[in-house]
C-alpha cells in the first residue's frame, strides 16, 4: 500500500538539541561532519543503484523481446565490446545463464548484452516508468530525484555524444545512474504486488470530518511489465535468496518467503579499484552495498531496501540488516 513502517538514516542527531538551544560549536560539528548526519539518506542520499537496477534491465529486455525466459548467454567472466573489455564481478564467469540465473547470480555479462541491444534511451524510458529519475512523492520536503542518464542529457551537460559502451555500465546500475533508497524500496514493492507503484506514506490513516479514515495507498504508476514478465523477474529474485548460486542466501529466514537483489555501487572504476589491495583501500573509496527485498508469510507482506555507505558488498553487509528487519517485522506481525 506504500505505507512506510520504518525509515532510518545513520548517523543521525538529536532534534531536541534544536529546541533546547545549540551552541555554535555544536552546530558546526553537525554541518561539518563528513558522514552528513543532517541528511536523511533514505530520501536525500543519491547512489548508483548497482545490481538492484538489473530488475529494470530484465523488465526492459523481456518486454522488448530482446530476451525471453530461455535466452541463454555464456559468461566467461568478461565481455568484449569494441576495443574494451567489460568485466563481470565473478572473474571465473557464470557459465551459461538464462535471465533467472543471471538475476540470481547477478551476472554482469548477461545484462551488458541486454543493454547493448536496447540502447541507453530505451533503458532510460523503462527506468523512469519504474519510478526512477523523479521524487517518489513522500510527505517530506527536499526529497532527491536521482538521475536517469540519456544521450540527450550527456550532450547537453558535456557537449559530448553518448558512447555505446557507456550503456553497458548503465545496464548494470553503474555509470551516471543515481537513485535513492526510497525509490528502490518503492520499485521492489511494485514488483512484489504485481506492478502497482504506490506513493510512499508516513501517515497511516487520514480522515476528514464526517468521513471514515482511509488507509488505501495512492497509486502513482504501473510498472511497464506484463504478468508474464513479472513472474520471470520474481523467480530470479527468489533464486537470489533460495538458489544454490544466489548472492543473498544469507538473507534466508525459515518459514518466510524472501526474494531480493544484492547490489554493489562503485565509487571508483573497477580498473582503479584493482590497483590496490582491499585492506589498503581508503574507506571513502570502498563501494556502497545494497540489498532490496520483499517477503511474505501468512497475510503479511513487507518490502525492504538497505544501503550501507562504503559497505562494499550487499551480500555481506546490507542483506544481514534487511534480514533482521524482516525477522522483526514478522515477529511483531505474528503477535
Amino acid at each position: 500500500t506504500g505505507r512506510i513502517l520504518v525509515m532510518a538514516s545513520s548517523p543521525s542527531f538529536d532534534p531536541n538539541a534544536f529546541a533546547n538551544g545549540m551552541s555554535h560549536k555544536e552546530w558546526h560539528s553537525l554541518i561539518s561532519n563528513p558522514f552528513r548526519p543532517m541528511e536523511n539518506k533514505a530520501t536525500q542520499g543519491e547512489y548508483p543503484p548497482g545490481s538492484t537496477y538489473k530488475v529494470i534491465t530484465a523488465i526492459a529486455g523481456l518486454e522488448e523481446g530482446v530476451i525471453n525466459r530461455h535466452t541463454t548467454v555464456y559468461c566467461p567472466g568478461y565481455y568484449e565490446y569494441g576495443d574494451r573489455i567489460f568485466r563481470c564481478w565473478k572473474k571465473t564467469g557464470h557459465g551459461y545463464c538464462n535471465v533467472v540465473k543471471a538475476l540470481a547470480e547477478s551476472c554482469d555479462v548477461y545484462f551488458y548484452q541486454i543493454g547493448q541491444k536496447l540502447g541507453v534511451d530505451q533503458l532510460a524510458g523503462y527506468a523512469k516508468a519504474c519510478g526512477l529519475g523523479k521524487p517518489a512523492g513522500i510527505e517530506f520536503e527536499h526529497e532527491s530525484k536521482g538521475l536517469v542518464p540519456t544521450s540527450a542529457w550527456k550532450k547537453q551537460r558535456t557537449g559530448i555524444s553518448w558512447r555505446r559502451g557507456e550503456t553497458l555500465s548503465v545496464a548494470i546500475g553503474q555509470g551516471a545512474n543515481l537513485a535513492t533508497c526510497l525509490q528502490i524500496a518503492v520499485l521492489f514493492s511494485a514488483v512484489a504486488n504485481g506492478g502497482t507503484l504506490y506513493k510512499p506514506l508516513i501517515l497511516k490513516t487520514a480522515e476528514t470530518e464526517g468521513t471514515a479514515p482511509s488507509e488505501s495507498g495512492t497509486v502513482i504508476g504501473t510498472l511497464p511489465a506484463s504478468k508474464k514478465t513479472l513472474d520471470i523477474v520474481r523467480k530470479g529474485l527468489q533464486e537470489v535468496v533460495t538458489g544454490t548460486g544466489g548472492t543473498a542466501r544469507i538473507a534466508r529466514i525459515e518459514g518466510i518467503q524472501i526474494s531480493g537483489k544484492t547490489g554493489t555501487s562503485q565509487v571508483i572504476s573497477r580498473k582503479k579499484n584493482d590497483t590496490g589491495r582491499k585492506r589498503d583501500r581508503s574507506p571513502h573509496l570502498k563501494a556502497h552495498a545494497w540489498f532490496a527485498s520483499y517477503a511474505e508469510a501468512d497475510d503479511s507482506r513487507i518490502a525492504v531496501a538497505v544501503i550501507v555507505e562504503h559497505g562494499e558488498h550487499g551480500s555481506g553487509t546490507a542483506a544481514p540488516i534487511a534480514r533482521e528487519i524482516t525477522k522483526t517485522f514478522f515477529s511483531l506481525a505474528g503477535n
